[in-house]
């Protein structure tokens, strides 16, 4: 064996009676053989198995293995018991199929640039050749490889007119038929009507002996359908000396009545058209008048006429122009297809803006800091899950938005979001709201009322202001999470939904539980997964993104133009520490935008409050009594404030992390530091 056969070895597959396909078999790579679609070559065959046999190489030879399959793998006849050595012209049987094994493609087909396909039946190689499987020569020589005989970038009869209408070698009705098909390639590529009726008044100049004609359509009534009885032109032209005239009223009735072509002589036409007799009157030698029709209605007809006693039209002209007239049909409505496609996806385009934007001002998050990074990151771990949600915050930082957020990347993104504050409801008009009651539950039930839970099912129910709930409340809906139905108030049906719940807060709700205000059992139940958003303070750096986007926002309700902020503005905006949060901003910026007096926010138009914020406390000195100072180092203020903290939200790290603005390992390091581990209180 030659080292080129070595390394050039195919196998040629054969479909039905047909040698189909080439694969050649790569040194070091084996090439497994079956009907799974995992196998280099797969065998639709039912009596192949899923892992038939396997081509691999081996000191030098290409060898052939049975993988245990259930009939078996034929190798030029004799059934195969161990590894076979190939050989050239080995056919390999498996069920019905076969392939050929060969090292030079040479010998099956002359010239291998060729697609590897043959036009010859494999079942007559043997006939043809006189060849037997396993005899020296190649049994491929046989083989007739697919050749290309004519290529054509494009047809002649999309061309350019090349035809001479003079030449009577060329039959009349083969000149027209390649006329009409240009012309209704040309009508196909337009973009209106007027160039449509155009391409049609030209065509029809070069298939018909005319010299005056035009396009016209049914004039549009109050509704925008073409359906009155007044036509109008589209588009006309005349190479006579007269320009064009109008079709005469009896041509067109009849035209629009019956639906059919009509050709005429020596016209009397009453708009004035044609020759002008002896009596001063205007008289057309030949007339054409062909219904443009569109799904069964008549829209508009096609006027052609001449008005020179020596060029006539004939009845090969009349055929013409009807089916030019339906083909102009077929491309009108063609035209009024794309045209209503193209208003209903600009119409579809505004609508999917506008609710991008009613929805994106509301479930959009803007911030690139590292803090809201990390929110995004933690939204994007959550939204997969069925699990239960606790979003903890300041108030204003935007809870409900990370809430829609993790709602509209989740699967039920296509199903409701409802949100309810549970603050804003007494504890009954809560529980109505819930639960929905039957009509005569209470006073003022007259009616039926869905309940929140059913609104929300398949989707997300959002509940603010969480540690408001009353303690009855909490039973209940502490329930409903468990999976278990319940009844509207008023109600004996029992209803069951599937819900999943975001809970928000801007309560410390460990302390809430400490102090009995809080279930111990739904605390833990909501506390699955928790997303903290930061307080506005603690992002600065997303505060000329949000002072941005919020005087866009503002410049498009209020139609005002204001450029941006001045220097000193932004500078107040980055000072302030927004006890308020975003909800604070985006008052304060939609006040300076109605207020401003200029092309820019100054800091005169910002209105800032003086109130302190959530996390604000005394710094730099320690309060002893009402009026006395005590001096006192920043270190030991650091440990008592941390240490004040820790205790505050149960030495939960990772929260007081949040509200002391540092990273969890550098408040474990201001732990170790400050030895504070010894005063966390012992687990009861």
């Amino acid at each position: 064996m030659s080292e080129s056969s070595a390394t050039n070895a195919y196998l040629i597959i054969r479909e039905g009676s047909k040698w189909a396909d080439v694969v050649r078999l790569v040194p070091g790579e084996s090439v497994t053989l079956g009907r799974a679609p995992t196998n280099t070559i797969v065998v639709k065959d039912e009596r192949c198995s899923r892992y038939h046999a396997e081509v691999f190489q081996a000191q030098g030879k290409w060898k052939l293995r049975d993988l245990e399959s259930r009939n078996g793998t034929l190798v030029s006849g004799e059934q195969l018991s161990r590894d076979h050595a190939l050989e050239p012209g080995d056919i390999i049987q498996i069920g019905n199929s076969h392939l050929a094994f060969v090292y030079d493609l040479s010998q099956a087909f002359p010239d291998t640039s060729t697609l590897l396909r043959s036009s010859k039946s494999v079942d007559d190689i043997g006939s043809d050749s006189g060849l037997a499987p396993g005899d020296d020569e190649s049994i491929f020589e046989a083989f007739e490889p697919t050749t290309i005989t004519h290529r054509k970038d494009q047809s002649r009869f999309l061309d350019a007119p090349t035809l001479d209408d003079a030449d009577e070698t060329i039959p009349k009705i083969g000149r027209a038929a390649a006329k009409l098909c240009r012309l209704a390639f040309e009508l196909a590529k337009s973009t209106d009507i007027v160039s449509l009726a155009n391409e049609a008044i030209n065509g029809l100049f070069e298939g018909t002996q005319v010299d005056a004609g035009a396009i016209l359509l049914r004039k549009r009534d109050s509704s925008g359908n073409r359906s009155g009885e007044e036509l109008e032109v589209v588009s006309s032209r005349s190479d006579s000396s007269h320009s064009y005239h109008r079709v005469s009223s009896f041509l067109a009735s009849t035209v629009l009545r019956d639906g059919q072509a009509v050709m005429a002589r020596n016209v009397l036409d009453d708009s004035n058209l044609g020759n002008r007799d002896s009596r001063g009157e205007i008289l057309a030698t030949s007339v054409i008048c062909a219904p443009i029709r569109l799904a069964g209605e008549v829209y508009g007809i096609v006027h052609l006429y001449t008005t020179e006693t020596d060029r006539t039209t004939d009845p090969e002209d009349l055929e013409f122009t009807l089916a030019v007239a339906d083909t102009v049909g077929v491309a009108l409505e063609n035209l009024n297809k794309r045209q209503e496609l193209a208003e209903n996806l600009n119409q579809i385009r505004t609508e999917n803006v506008q609710l991008r934007e009613q929805l994106g001002v509301q479930s959009e998050i803007i911030g690139s800091s590292y803090v809201m990074k990390q929110v995004s990151l933690q939204i994007a771990r959550a939204a997969p899950s069925r699990a239960t949600v606790l979003i903890r915050g300041e108030s204003g930082t935007g809870k409900e938005l990370v809430a829609r957020a993790v709602h509209f990347s989740s699967p039920r993104a296509e199903s409701p979001f409802v949100c309810l504050n549970c603050a804003a409801l007494s504890e009954t008009l809560l529980e109505s709201e819930l639960f929905g009651h039957e009509k005569g539950a209470f006073t003022g039930a007259t009616d039926r009322k869905i309940g929140k839970f059913e609104q929300a099912d398949k989707g997300t129910l959002m509940l603010d202001e969480i540690g408001e709930m009353s303690e009855s409340i909490q039973a209940k809906f502490l329930r409903v999470l468990e999976g278990h139905p319940y009844e509207r108030v008023g109600g004996t049906q029992q209803i069951t939904v599937d819900v999943r719940v975001i809970a928000a807060t801007n309560r410390d709700l460990e302390k809430d539980v400490a102090e009995g205000r809080f279930r111990r059992d739904l605390y833990f139940r909501l506390h699955v997964l928790e997303i903290l958003v930061p307080g506005l303070r603690k992002r600065p750096e997303d505060i000329p993104d949000l002072a941005e986007f919020f005087l866009r926002r503002y410049n498009e309700e209020t139609g005002r133009k204001l450029k941006g902020y001045t220097p000193r503005a932004m500078e107040e905006l980055l000072r302030y520490r927004w006890p308020g949060n975003v909800r604070e901003m985006k008052n304060v910026i939609e006040r300076a935008v109605v207020l401003a007096r200029g092309d820019y926010i100054d800091h005169d138009d910002l209105v800032l409050s003086s109130l302190k914020t959530a996390g604000d406390t005394e710094t730099g000195t320690t309060a002893v009594g009402k009026g006395e100072f005590e001096l006192t180092s920043l270190a030991d203020v650091e440990r008592e404030h941390i240490l004040r903290t820790l205790h505050s939200t149960g030495w939960n790290k990772s929260r007081s992390a949040s509200i002391l603005g540092i990273e969890r390992s550098t408040l474990d390091r201001k732990i170790r530091r400050y030895g504070l581990t010894s005063e966390r209180p012992r687990a009861v």
